[in-house]
């Protein structure tokens, strides 16, 4: 019908801001959206802030997204950073929340595993 809008799920709207994206990019953003999905089993796909993210019960608990010469991860926490200081030499923060890793060099798999596991530990500790 004319005037109405379809609902995308949000896989459909991952996908297409994969598509979206240059070869390079895509390919990047592929490995971390794998590298989440392994490190945070029961999550699932979601889309906000016109970024792919991941959700844990329905709230999304970490985006990440694509840009010219580097992708990206959102939110890295104050606490992460503490916490893995050694490790981000492997990626650039910046502002307050975000890590970003170089599209030129190889994505630093176990700092994105990392990443992503003590967000979701941040996420299931306001839980408690």
């Amino acid at each position: 019908m004319w005037g109405t809008m379809r609902n995308e799920e949000p896989e459909e709207k991952v996908q297409q801001y994969l598509d979206s994206l240059p070869n390079r990019a895509r390919e990047a953003l592929h490995e971390v959206r794998q590298i989440i999905a392994a490190s945070a089993p029961g999550a699932t796909e979601s889309f906000g802030y016109g970024m792919p993210a991941f959700a844990i019960h329905g709230k999304s608990f970490i985006w990440y997204a694509a840009w010219k010469e580097h992708c990206s991860i959102y939110p890295v926490s104050e606490a992460t950073r503490s916490a893995l200081a050694k490790e981000l030499h492997a990626c650039e923060l910046s502002g307050k929340s975000t890590a970003r890793f170089r599209l030129d060099r190889p994505l630093p798999v176990a700092l994105v595993r990392a990443l992503v596991e003590a967000r979701l530990g941040e996420v299931q500790a306001r839980k408690r």
